[in-house]
Order: structure tokens, then C-alpha cells, then sequence
């Protein structure tokens, strides 16, 4: 379960969103969790505090890996909305971003209770129908990323399930959250 700690202090910046809905968005984002400054593989991080609770801990003592793309769907609705957009929005458009594909580096487990921080960044998209997020989770004792994950997006008909281009609506509020992608540092 996702839960939402004091341990962590997230300082966000948000602008009004240029566009005509005047909705928020995102800006930018840092971390900060007992004076310890997180390193993000982008700029501009959507970020949300989560510990693992005991239900999410598995045979081999250490949170299942089912826990890890859970809390990537919360965040990815999260960041979604934040930027303007939310299941609402989705339907009444009849339009949604849908996983392609989906990725994940288990890097490093991680223990019930322990603080851990998730970030993630729209971090491509080609304008007309396919996008790509980016997802990392970082434990907040050390700053060690635990967990690295990437989905590819398409924009599908809710009605239909068939790909479709990406909505005005769409544009205006994921393009200008999209940042540049590189290869993140190894840990």
C-alpha cells in the first residue's frame, strides 16, 4: 500500500499550465529525506513517498516485485493528474494512454517499513500517438536507487481498444512535462 510519510519533504514548484484548460503542472521537483538530497536520473521529477507494509513482503523477505509496478500505476495516475488529466478526462475523450510494454530493473531490495521515494517523467513522445515514462524508486536512507522502470505508451479509443493520435487535450498538457531522455547512471 502506498502511504504518504512526513519523513520526506517534497518541494514542489508549480506553474499555471499556459494552455487554455488553467490547470497545474508540475515544474520541477527535488527530494529531500533526512538532509539527503535525492539523485534523479531526469529533472523535473513527479515524486511520491512509499514504504512497504508487511502484505507487500514476500517468501524471500523482501517486497514483491508486484508492489513495485502497483506503486508505478499510482504514480503514473498521480503525475497524470497533476499535469491535468485524469480518468474522467480520459473518458469523457474516449481516449487513453495504454502500456505497451513495460520494463523494470529490480536492483536492490527493499524491507517493510523501510522510506523509499518514487519519481517519474513523461520522457518521449513522437507528437502523434506513443509516448514513454520513466519511473525510479530511490531509498531514502542512502539515496540508492532500488528500482528502475520504463513503459511505452500508446494512445488507444477507449471505445474500440485501437490506437489512435493523441487528442489536443492530450498534447497540451503531456507535451510541455516531456523531458529529455538519456541513459541513467548504472548503481
Amino acid at each position: 500500500m502506498m502511504h504518504h510519510t512526513s519523513r520526506e519533504k517534497t518541494l514542489l514548484h508549480t506553474v499555471r499550465n499556459a494552455s487554455a484548460n488553467g490547470r497545474k503542472t508540475v515544474q520541477s521537483a527535488a527530494t529531500v529525506s533526512k538532509g539527503l538530497l535525492l539523485n534523479w536520473d531526469f529533472p523535473h521529477a513527479c515524486t511520491l513517498p512509499v514504504s512497504p507494509e508487511p502484505a507487500d513482503i514476500d517468501g524471500l523477505q523482501h517486497t514483491n516485485n508486484a508492489v513495485y509496478v502497483r506503486w508505478c500505476e499510482h504514480i503514473a495516475w498521480h503525475h497524470s493528474a497533476t499535469l491535468g488529466l485524469d480518468l474522467d478526462d480520459y473518458r469523457r475523450l474516449d481516449r487513453a494512454m495504454a502500456i505497451r510494454r513495460g520494463e523494470y530493473d529490480y536492483l536492490l531490495p527493499t524491507r517493510a517499513g523501510e522510506a523509499l521515494t518514487l519519481a517519474t517523467w513523461l520522457c518521449a513522445s513522437d507528437g502523434r500517438s506513443s509516448m514513454e515514462r520513466r519511473f525510479q524508486l530511490v531509498r531514502d536512507s542512502d539515496g540508492a536507487t532500488v528500482v528502475r522502470g520504463r513503459w511505452h505508451l500508446i494512445c488507444i479509443e477507449l471505445s474500440s481498444g485501437r490506437a489512435r493520435r493523441l487528442p489536443p487535450e492530450f498534447l497540451a498538457a503531456y507535451e510541455p512535462a516531456v523531458v529529455a531522455a538519456r541513459a541513467p547512471a548504472r548503481d
